[in-house]
């Protein structure tokens, strides 16, 4: 897909250094005009297509090429006298650099992917300038549109001031969770809002958030090491509070496009650690008051939680490219829907959202509050096991590597 982003006359305005502040605005950590590309580029598009005006110097537009340089995008700058959307000439000059349909990206509007996505084809005698639109040369077909869902634009703001960058900063932490996103993770990523919007204005990185929630588990493995009543609501507490830092680290980096392979990893291995100390915790709590056998089912717990984290681990590799290990839990869910006449798929699909860390941070403070801690170490105990168990199954059932073999043998029998 292409994207189209003009940048306004500025120059008869403004100085050339007022253009270029007003332009590289920061929003949420990240420069105005470079936001707008780079959410281009998470909408889908491949190319961008600039148009800046031919008074502006050489500079601005040579530091924002510098800026996406590492990204995969390719950005074709043009030079135009009073590039006016509204006007036929305009888009006369462009038509021999433009697809048939292309995004439209107003320089200073702050949107997102999920925003663009639920955009509707129109043609450009339809598109109001002053916002995204998913645009194409030509008339579009009115009776296939009929049928289809209701034309929509893209939600967002332009920023224009100072109080419209910080909207624009509420609109893009408040959609900065994700699709499969429960009522309970809603609810923590809502908690978390005022503090993501306060990280991206330093220089804290996803990762140092990460390592942060790592250090308030290990907090809470010591809280609940004590064994007594009091010290295992701070225990839990602490671990819900490392719950929100797990939320953080990926609400910060969309928010700051610095979304990673590296930092999925990072983030699946800080969960795990983060289960682990828990449970060493618990285990040494509850072993002060029911001894040895507290031991023994800690032992049990550890070792299912280890074998689980290496299954699943192993899981996300099949499941996934190197590049794209976020995608896993949603691949895994759309197998699960699919293979729904399996009755374990079934009950795996509608019981798999509770282990998540979302969830269970909720859990295991009311537990723990009632005075069931007991009862939650035999159900994460079970839970361990029967994660493993059937992460072999379904890692056989889905991701099996004679799955991958069979088509290429078959080409090669085929071929012979």
């Amino acid at each position: 897909m292409q994207a189209v982003i003009s940048i306004p006359e500025l120059a008869s305005l403004v100085s050339e250094q007022q253009a270029t502040d007003l332009l590289m605005r920061p929003v949420a950590g990240v420069p105005l005009l470079i936001r707008t590309v780079l959410t281009a580029a998470r909408a889908g598009a491949s190319d961008v297509l600039l148009v800046v005006p031919a008074a502006m110097s050489g500079r601005l537009p040579q530091k924002l090429l510098e800026t996406i340089s590492q990204q995969e995008l390719r950005v074709e700058l043009i030079q135009i006298s009073e590039f006016d959307p509204q006007g036929h000439s305009s888009w006369v000059i462009l038509k021999q650099h433009l697809k048939d349909e292309f995004l439209w990206l107003p320089w200073n509007w702050i949107t997102t992917r999920n925003f663009v996505s639920q955009m509707s084809l129109v043609d450009i005698g339809s598109v109001d300038w002053s916002k995204a639109a998913y645009a194409t040369l030509h008339e579009v077909d009115r009776e296939s549109a009929s049928s289809a869902l209701p034309p929509r634009s893209a939600g967002g703001v332009a920023v224009t001031s100072p109080e419209s960058a910080v909207a624009a900063e509420r609109l893009l932490v408040a959609h900065s969770g994700k699709v499969l996103d429960g009522i309970h993770t809603s609810f923590n990523r809502r908690l978390c809002r005022p503090f993501v919007r306060l990280l991206s204005h330093t220089p804290v990185t996803p990762n140092a958030v990460t390592f942060g929630g790592v250090v308030v588990s290990i907090l809470s493995a010591f809280a609940f090491a004590h064994g007594t009543y009091f010290w295992s609501v701070l225990g839990a507490l602490l671990f819900y509070i490392a719950g929100l830092f797990d939320e953080m680290d990926g609400m910060l980096a969309r928010i700051k496009f610095a979304e990673s392979p590296s930092g999925t990893w990072l983030e699946g291995m800080a969960d795990g650690l983060s289960y682990l100390l828990l449970f060493g915790g618990i285990t040494i709590g509850l072993s002060r008051q029911y001894g040895r056998i507290a031991v023994w089912m800690g032992i049990a717990l550890l070792i299912g939680a280890v074998l689980a984290l290496i299954t699943t681990s192993l899981q996300r590799r099949r499941a996934t490219t190197p590049d794209r290990p976020n995608e896993y839990l949603g691949r895994f869910y759309q197998l699960l829907e699919k293979d729904s006449g399996n009755w374990i798929s079934r009950v795996v699909r509608r019981v798999q959202a509770f282990q998540r860390r979302g969830i269970l941070i909720h859990y295991i403070v009311l537990f723990t509050i009632l005075g069931l801690l007991p009862l939650v170490f035999f159900l994460a105990t079970l839970g361990a096991h029967l994660t493993w168990i059937l992460t072999l199954y379904f890692n056989r059932r889905f991701f099996s590597q004679s799955a991958k073999v069979n088509p290429t043998v078959s080409k090669v029998k085929e071929a012979l």
